[in-house]
C-alpha cells in the first residue's frame, strides 16, 4: 500500500484577504515565508520522492522547507474558480443571493462559471493516484486546499454538503494510503508541521521495484 504525505502551500496575501485563488499564480506573502520557514519534516520524508503543484506558492513552499529535488506535476494544481477568482465568498453570496445558495448546496458538483467542480478535481487526480498506488511506496506532495478537500472527500465519501468529519487544518501534513488500484483512504490527518518531527509516522519502505525518485 502506497502512502502520500500531502500539505498545503504557505499563506499568501489573497489567503489573508480570504480571496478565492484557484489557478491564479499568487506568491507567498512575507508572513507566509516566515511561517513556512518554521515547518519541519523528518529526514526520512525529505528523502522520499516529492511532487509539487506548478503554481509558485507551492514551488516556493517546497524550497523553503529545504526540498530542491522535486517533480512539478500539473495534476496537483489548485481547483479553478473560473470567473470567481479574486473574489470573496461573502460578497458573492450577497451578490448572487438564492442562486449562490443553490450552487453551494451542490457540494461536490459546485462549479463556478468557467471553473472546475471538486468532482472535476477528483477525476483529474485519478491518474496521479493510480501512478502513486502502483509504486507501492511513500511520496510527499505540496498542493492546495481545494486538492486536499477533494482527496479527503474521495477518501471518506464526503459529499461536501455540510462540514467534513475532520477539519483540514493549515500548518499540517495529512497522510493518505493509496491502493494499487488508486483508491485513497485516510491514515492520519493534521500532523503538525510546527511541532516535533517525532510526531511523524515512519514512511512506507519502497517495494522491490519502486518508482524512481524524481
Amino acid at each position: 500500500m502506497a502512502e502520500i504525505l500531502i500539505f498545503r502551500h504557505g499563506p499568501t496575501v489573497w489567503n489573508a484577504e480570504k480571496r478565492m485563488q484557484g489557478k491564479s499564480d499568487i506568491s507567498l506573502s512575507e508572513q507566509g515565508i516566515e511561517t513556512v520557514q518554521k515547518w519541519q519534516l523528518p529526514k526520512e520524508w525529505m528523502e522520499m520522492p516529492w511532487y509539487v503543484s506548478p503554481l509558485q506558492r507551492a514551488q516556493e513552499t517546497a524550497k523553503l522547507v529545504g526540498q530542491e529535488k522535486f517533480t512539478t506535476d500539473p495534476l496537483l494544481i489548485e481547483m479553478s474558480w473560473g470567473n470567481w477568482e479574486g473574489q470573496k465568498l461573502p460578497e458573492l453570496r450577497e451578490k448572487l443571493g438564492p442562486e449562490m445558495e443553490k450552487m453551494e448546496a451542490l457540494g461536490l458538483d459546485l462549479c463556478p462559471p468557467d471553473g472546475e467542480s471538486p468532482r472535476d478535481v477528483q477525476e483529474r487526480l485519478k491518474p496521479f493516484l493510480s501512478r502513486i498506488g502502483k509504486s507501492d511506496r511513500s511520496v510527499v506532495a505540496v498542493a492546495h486546499k481545494g486538492v486536499l478537500r477533494a482527496l479527503y472527500a474521495a477518501a471518506t465519501n464526503w459529499d461536501m454538503r455540510g462540514k467534513p468529519k475532520e477539519k483540514i487544518r493549515d500548518n499540517c501534513a495529512h497522510l493518505f494510503q493509496i491502493s494499487s488500484a488508486g483508491k485513497i483512504s485516510v491514515k492520519t490527518m493534521n500532523i503538525s508541521l510546527l511541532s516535533s518531527i517525532d510526531c511523524f509516522p515512519i514512511p512506507v519502505k519502497p517495494s522491490n521495484h519502486p518508482e524512481e525518485a524524481p
